[in-house]
């Protein structure tokens, strides 16, 4: 891993700041901070002025709180994305994540009409751009990642490309706990956890079944109970082949995690 972006708006971004300044250091990776958030033009009369002079001061705190997270590091850059509309925020973030190799991103807001970040801005991100994305909540600060993690496995494409990007996140771990969901071929099984070892990481073995109330509730409990530091799992888009069955999954996972999720598809 040699490159990350990370998501700013005017809110605090101070956790997921963190987290991106630990891997920078542990990877030598470049880092990214791009200002990306919804607002409107200034308004006077008929004449619409882009941009405004909040939008403006947001920009400046965002850039003065991102380049005092990073002081130190070699390889830094602050960008704004310089749109307000919703549409365009997304796109700025989605364009800017296919030239690096993680996308660090908030939860997603719920859609309220006051947040300055787009409904759903995580799940289009880790849908549309084709990296693995990090899910750091705001609200929970996370003094060490990828020492205790859970891996949610179910044989699927999902979920083999998002275990195979969450190793660089794992290499340190103390036990890693792969969580099988449903079925699964033992060689496959067996050949998974063969690649823990490869990779050097402990692991144990869990199993879980998919006919559980509220799997997703479950698996989401499990790790915050546990104290696990990280949760891996793939996502699909909400609809009929979306993880476990659930259409509204990873959805769920990106609105109510309480702990940092690396989600890939």
């Amino acid at each position: 891993m040699k490159s990350i972006l990370v998501h700013l708006d005017h809110e605090d971004c101070s956790v997921r700041l963190g987290v991106t300044r630990r891997l920078a250091e542990e990877h030598g990776a470049r880092i990214v901070g791009l200002f990306a958030e919804r607002a409107k033009a200034a308004v006077v009369g008929a004449v619409a002025t882009w941009p405004s002079e909040a939008y403006v001061k947001a920009a400046a705190e965002s850039r003065a709180a991102f380049e005092a997270a990073v002081a130190g590091l070699p390889k830094t850059e602050w960008r704004d994305a310089n749109r307000g509309g919703e549409a365009e925020v997304i796109k700025a973030v989605v364009n800017a994540a296919h030239g690096v190799d993680l996308v660090i991103l908030g939860k997603d807001s719920g859609g309220s009409v006051h947040s300055a970040v787009p409904a759903g801005l995580a799940e289009k991100v880790l849908v549309e751009s084709g990296r693995p994305c990090l899910i750091v909540p705001n609200e929970t600060p996370v003094p060490h990642l990828g020492q205790w993690p859970l891996v949610a496995w179910n044989g699927s494409r999902e979920s083999v490309r998002a275990l195979t990007c969450a190793f660089p996140l794992m290499r340190g771990a103390r036990e890693a706990v792969m969580l099988t969901v449903g079925e699964i071929d033992p060689q496959v099984e067996a050949d998974c956890v063969t690649r823990f070892a490869d990779y050097g990481v402990p692991v144990c073995t869990e199993h879980m079944t998919p006919s559980d109330i509220g799997l997703i509730d479950l698996l989401l409990a499990r790790a915050v109970d546990n104290g696990c530091d990280l949760m891996v799992m793939g996502a699909h888009e909400a609809g009929p082949l979306a993880w476990f069955g659930r259409g509204s999954a990873t959805q769920h996972v990106l609105a109510n995690t309480t702990l940092p999720v690396l989600m890939s598809r």
